[in-house]
């Protein structure tokens, strides 16, 4: 009788022990683990268990969403996503690149708009022939589990938006934000929420244009940030008629549905020659331009939100990295390795700064080109 009253006890500190040495095992063992017992199918797909795992798992993996041009006449367009360590992708580009193991198709309609606690967010683009008008929808993506959520409805905008996504950790939810700029400067934003399955639409956002290379906003700290101008007078601006003071960071609050203006670093004296790049790498803010186009100069923030926390954390000139132009892509081992794209569209150009070395990689041989994005592999499946 003993023995049966001490029985529930023992089992529940024997499932809290496999959860706890489980949460230490790899996102993609652990799921095969799923098949040892109904015990541990019960305690992996537990959600504690699946927001402890993230919680514990290594950041050391980046996701790579590339498109891959018709290298012949007729041949159609196609676009995968790829998975890889960063280790295997700083050794050897190329094969990283190319590893099948690794690639998961997409549609050429598809289009990557962040990722986020191992979930790819997917927007699905229609666009119209007779306008500037485009049909999307959105949805979310384990590539580890083979998880697919339904589409969101089908939201109607202009070409000229942008996409964010990220995770409200208030109410569980995660959600994608696209912003929309009309031909005057007045910008929208429309959020959606995976949780709840609605549209909200925000008005009076600050005039801003997002014009980078790559739009979409930057996930950290709750919140979506683009780089844009103040009061662009429309969508169509040049670049030689911008000054420093319209020069904005637009922070949105995923909890609040607020935004807020963060300041560029004070030390940015002049106008850079090119538009400068915003991103997220490592849970840092960072902000890349050129300066007189001659050097590279990258910033970070230190404490996201804190204006004061700007730091200068790298210049150095285009004639020692070998380049006449370049652009930033992605930043590795907490700042200290940048990835640049060279002189040549197809070359990318590795900086460690830690030893002033330069590797320059013509990687992109077979006519394709890339975004990288922070990645990690987890078990999250949102309702």
């Amino acid at each position: 009788m003993d023995m049966a009253a001490q029985h529930p006890t023992a089992a529940l500190l024997l499932c809290e022990v496999v959860m706890e040495i489980l949460s230490w095992v790899p996102a993609k063992p652990v799921t095969r683990l799923k098949l040892v017992c109904k015990s541990w199918n019960s305690i992996i797909s537990h959600p504690h268990f699946v927001k402890l795992h993230l919680h514990r798992s290594p950041k050391n993996a980046i996701l790579l969403f590339t498109r891959a041009q018709a290298l012949t006449l007729g041949e159609e367009e196609k676009q995968s996503l790829v998975l890889t360590t960063v280790e295997s992708f700083i050794q050897n580009p190329s094969s990283s690149l190319d590893a099948q193991e690794n690639r998961h198709s997409l549609h050429v309609e598809d289009w990557v708009s962040g990722s986020c606690n191992g979930l790819v967010c997917v927007a699905d683009i229609l666009f119209h022939s007779n306008d500037d008008i485009c049909d999307i929808w959105f949805r979310l993506w384990n590539p580890l589990t083979g998880f697919v959520s339904v589409n969101t409805p089908c939201l109607r905008a202009n070409v000229h938006n942008s996409f964010g996504f990220g995770y409200d950790e208030s109410s569980d939810s995660y959600k994608v934000v696209t912003v929309i700029p009309d031909s005057s400067g007045t910008v929208t934003a429309h959020v959606y929420s995976f949780r709840d399955g609605s549209w909200k639409t925000i008005n009076s956002l600050p005039a801003f244009l997002f014009y980078a290379e790559d739009n979409n906003g930057h996930f950290i700290g709750g919140t979506l940030n683009w780089l844009g101008l103040r009061n662009p007078r429309g969508d169509d601006y040049d670049w030689a008629d911008v000054t420093l003071d319209m020069l904005m960071i637009v922070s949105f609050d995923l909890k609040s549905d607020t935004h807020k203006q963060i300041l560029l670093p004070k030390g940015i004296d002049e106008m850079p020659r090119e538009e400068p790049i915003l991103g997220v790498w490592g849970n840092r803010l960072y902000l890349l331009h050129d300066y007189k186009n001659t050097h590279f100069i990258a910033w970070q923030m230190k404490e996201f939100g804190d204006e004061n926390s700007w730091t200068q954390l790298l210049k150095i000139s285009f004639h020692h990295l070998g380049v006449e132009t370049l652009f930033p892509e992605f930043i590795f081992e907490n700042g200290n390795i940048f990835m640049l794209r060279g002189r040549h569209c197809f070359e990318e150009v590795f900086y460690d700064r830690r030893d002033n070395s330069v590797k320059r990689i013509n990687n992109l041989a077979n006519n394709s080109y890339f975004i990288a994005f922070d990645y990690v592999e987890s078990l999250v499946q949102p309702c």
